[in-house]
């Protein structure tokens, strides 16, 4: 009985500094014939590397075959905005206001849906879990499901995830880009709120000048 590992992926504001106190060796793949650093894979273990680049000689494919074990540690910009843990524990419990997402603006900046306005606002999610399915119809292996409604997109949304369709999303993975999304959008709500106070404070200073004068 084969064992497949298990994809592991990790978000960071600032990846490098995530990076920097930790022994690590960047991973590999074949990319237009020629073996080349991956974009975020990196191992923790052992791994053969090259003796030029520090990178490791096994492309992750087969690194994974022979058991080696990578962690993507993927940098995620949207977290630029969170201040610390608390805040960012404050945000994801938020209930945010789903209907921003009827705003082709404010979608067009969104982690994962800024193209695919039309597939969010036909949908109109209202939950984290539609939210989350949104999200996997937009990737090539679930574009069929796309104008079902929500009760058919249910059933199959989350069958036949290992690719054979093409690239899909996993539900594990959709649920915990859709709470990314849910922090974002009250980010961005908080920082709508912190513009306006800011000018009404700059108009309230300039009231009081203009009775002064």
């Amino acid at each position: 009985m084969s064992y497949r590992i298990p994809d592991v992926d990790i978000d960071f504001k600032d990846r490098e500094e995530a990076l920097s106190g930790l022994n690590h060796i960047p991973a590999s793949m074949y990319a237009k014939g020629d073996l080349q650093r991956h974009n975020v894979g990196v191992y923790f273990q052992n791994i053969p590397t090259d003796p030029l680049t520090g990178v490791s000689s096994i492309p992750y494919k087969e690194a994974e075959a022979r058991g080696y074990f990578k962690v993507d540690f993927l940098p995620l910009h949207v977290y630029r905005g969170v201040r610390d843990p608390e805040h960012l524990d404050e945000l994801a419990a938020r209930e945010p206001i789903w209907e921003l997402l009827e705003d082709e603006e404010i979608v067009q900046k969104l982690f994962h849906l800024s193209d695919h306005y039309d597939i969010v606002s036909a949908y109109r999610p209202r939950t984290i879990m539609q939210l989350a399915m949104v999200l996997a119809l937009i990737r090539p292996g679930k574009r069929h499901l796309v104008g079902y409604e929500w009760p058919i997109v249910e059933a199959d949304i989350w069958t036949n995830t290992d690719g054979e369709e093409g690239y899909v999303f996993k539900k594990a993975h959709a649920v915990s880009y859709a709470h990314v999304v849910v922090v974002q959008l009250n980010l961005l709500l908080e920082a709508a709120l912190n513009e306006s106070d800011t000018t009404d404070s700059s108009l309230q200073g300039t009231e009081a000048t203009d009775i002064q004068s």
